[in-house]
This record gives structure tokens, C-alpha cells and sequence, in this order.
């Protein structure tokens, strides 16, 4: 491998975990946002060689045997996703959220999500998808 290939781009094109989208290359937009040893990070800031030995989940790690995952659910039920394209990252941050704060307020669900743009849903269907998902987790 490259020693200067992104992490982001090795998840994509070595793995093939195309869940992890690749947006502004410059950590703004958030939608390569994984998780690295259990905190949110942007992929596209880092190189592969960086991650040697950390531990790594993606998009593709949140659903567990074929059961979405209650933020995907939540999402998929209050049309937290327009387009998709920031989905990845909202979905990463939202459940970084979540482990952290399992009863947010709205406001913090605002605060939370503010590092991920997204140009289609003006934020409040995914903030309705992640105080449903806080409730749905409660629920067990």
C-alpha cells in the first residue's frame, strides 16, 4: 500500500466499503466520518498507515444480522436522508451521540450533527430520526 494513501480512500478502494463517502477531502463536510477506536474521525484527513492496528467501524459495521440499526431506522422512518450523500457521516456521528447520551435534547442533537453538511433535508427530518432512534434504544 501506499504510504500516502487516504484512509478513506483505502477503505473504498481496498476494502471496498463504499459506504464511506468521499466529499471535501479536507475534513469539512463530514462524510467520511468513521469510527476510530470508539470517537468519531474523518477518514479523509488521515492516511491508511495511520489506522495500522486501530480498531475501525464504518457505515457498513452498524447494521448487525441483516437488522438495521436503530438509527437507521429511525432514519429510514422520519426521512433522515434526502440525497444520501452526507447520510454516512450523520449516521456515524448520530450513533457517536447516542453512546455518549442516550436521552438527548434536540439542541444537542443540533450541536452534534453541525459538523456534517447536508444540503437537503435543512437538518430537521434527521433531527426528528435521532431523537426517534434515542427512543427506539431506550425502548431496547
Amino acid at each position: 500500500m501506499e504510504a500516502r494513501k487516504l484512509l478513506v480512500d483505502f477503505l473504498r478502494e481496498d476494502l471496498e466499503l463504499i459506504g464511506t463517502h468521499v466529499g471535501c477531502e479536507h475534513g469539512v463536510c463530514g462524510c467520511c466520518t468513521i469510527f476510530l477506536n470508539g470517537r468519531t474521525a474523518r477518514s479523509c484527513l488521515m492516511f491508511a498507515v495511520q489506522a495500522n492496528g486501530a480498531e475501525i467501524m464504518t457505515i457498513e459495521g452498524l447494521a448487525k444480522d441483516n437488522k438495521l440499526h436503530p438509527i437507521q431506522e429511525g432514519f429510514r422512518d422520519h426521512h433522515g436522508l434526502q440525497c444520501g450523500f452526507c447520510t454516512p457521516g450523520m449516521l456515524m456521528t448520530s450513533y457517536e451521540l447516542l453512546h455518549d447520551n442516550p436521552s438527548p435534547t434536540e439542541d444537542e442533537v443540533r450541536k452534534a450533527i453541525s459538523g456534517v453538511l447536508c444540503r437537503c433535508t435543512g437538518y430537521k427530518q434527521v433531527v426528528d430520526s435521532v431523537m426517534a432512534a434515542a427512543g427506539m434504544m431506550k425502548r431496547g
